[in-house]
C-alpha cells in the first residue's frame, strides 16, 4: 500500500513535468536557449550544428516526455 503522500507528491510531480514537456512542445527554441545558458555557466559552450534538427528533437522530447509521464501516472493509478 502507498501512502498518501506519496501519491500526492507523485501527483504534484507529474504536474510539473507535464507543463515542462508542454513547454518544450511549444517554445523549442526558449528550451534550447535555457539549456545553452545553463551549459554556459558551467563553462561549456553547445550549439546545434543543424537548428532545424534541434527544434525537430527538442519538440520530439516534449512529446516523449508528455507520453512517459502520461503512462507512468496509469501505471501508478492503477497499481494503487
Amino acid at each position: 500500500m502507498i501512502p498518501v503522500w506519496a501519491n500526492f507528491v507523485f501527483a504534484i510531480i507529474a504536474i510539473f513535468a507535464v507543463g515542462f514537456g508542454i513547454f518544450i512542445c511549444l517554445r523549442p527554441l526558449s528550451a534550447f536557449e535555457m539549456q545553452r545558458r545553463f551549459y554556459a555557466l558551467i563553462n561549456w559552450r553547445i550549439e546545434p550544428i543543424s537548428v532545424e534538427k534541434e527544434i525537430r528533437n527538442t519538440r520530439l522530447m516534449g512529446i516523449c516526455l508528455i507520453v512517459f509521464v502520461i503512462l507512468a501516472t496509469v501505471y501508478v493509478i492503477k497499481r494503487s
